[in-house]
């Protein structure tokens, strides 16, 4: 059985975007809870996926990592009884770090994070992971699109017969670059808010295989029909911050200047072998 439709959603409102007093609860830097809000949000989301026909349903849910990703997950995956399997190929996007700064911060395991979600299937071991040293906007594009070649097979061939259709949760740059991959657009523009929603479909005659550039179409993009409250802080590529042309270093976590930025890429050759 191969995939045939990709649902694709942002994660809900963020604490920090409300109060400067949040906390993580992982302990991890620039980790964020979702606000009051964005729970609400997230069971929406997940009254809306109990509304479809249950042929019309996402059968398991990949989620980033970061804590608001999770949290958002967790509504659909305890209304669909779905597991939920944390991939870091689905992680945030962060510029490249200023030279000197230290790196990005990492989201700890499944198996450290199912601690805080039961939901969690530690089962699933993460098939890419984004370098902590950032990204430019092509790099982001580029993690993207190296991801879904390994990612999509993989779930085929790992569950054979069992999906047809699963729910990515991310964050807003990511979920963009995601779909321009999908359909082979990377001018495809459109916006993200909280837990919107893009829905996109395998291309009738499209390989069972191939996960390449261009083999899926829109059928809803970015969507928040289904929010009381409708979309919410959306965001999109126009919104960052360019200075002479390249987009603008971030710095990094202090104390990780001497910490090594590995894993990096495709896990994929490293998971077969332990199969």
């Amino acid at each position: 059985m191969t995939l045939e439709t990709i649902y694709i959603l942002r994660h809900g409102f963020r604490l920090n975007w409300v109060t400067m007093t949040w906390k993580s609860a992982t302990g991890l830097p620039r980790d964020p809870p979702l606000a009051a809000f964005g729970e609400v949000q997230a069971k929406e989301v997940a009254a809306y996926f109990m509304s479809l026909p249950e042929d019309q349903r996402p059968t398991a849910i990949f989620s980033s990592p970061y804590y608001r990703c999770l949290q958002t997950s967790r509504p659909t995956s305890i209304a669909l009884d779905l597991p939920i399997y944390a991939e870091h190929g689905l992680s945030e996007w962060y510029s490249p770090v200023e030279p000197g700064t230290g790196l990005h911060p990492r989201p700890s395991s499944a198996s450290t994070l199912k601690t805080h979600f039961p939901e969690i299937d530690d089962s699933w071991s993460s098939v890419w992971y984004p370098s902590r040293k950032g990204e430019d906007v092509e790099g982001v594009h580029d993690r993207l699109a190296g991801f879904l070649t390994v990612f999509v097979p993989e779930v085929q061939r790992r569950f054979a017969g069992v999906h047809k259709r699963i729910l990515l949760v991310s964050h807003a740059a990511t979920v963009i670059a995601l779909t321009r991959e999908l359909v082979g657009n990377r001018s495809l523009s459109f916006r993200a808010a909280c837990c919107s929603l893009t829905t996109l479909d395998r291309k009738v005659g499209g390989s069972a295989q191939r996960t390449v550039a261009g083999d899926w179409t829109v059928r809803v993009l970015g969507d928040g029909s289904h929010l009381k409250d409708g979309p919410q802080r959306d965001w999109g590529f126009e919104d960052i911050e360019i200075a002479d042309g390249e987009v603008v270093n971030d710095h990094g976590v202090p104390g990780t200047e001497n910490e090594k930025d590995e894993p990096v890429g495709s896990q994929i050759l490293e998971l077969t072998s332990r199969m």
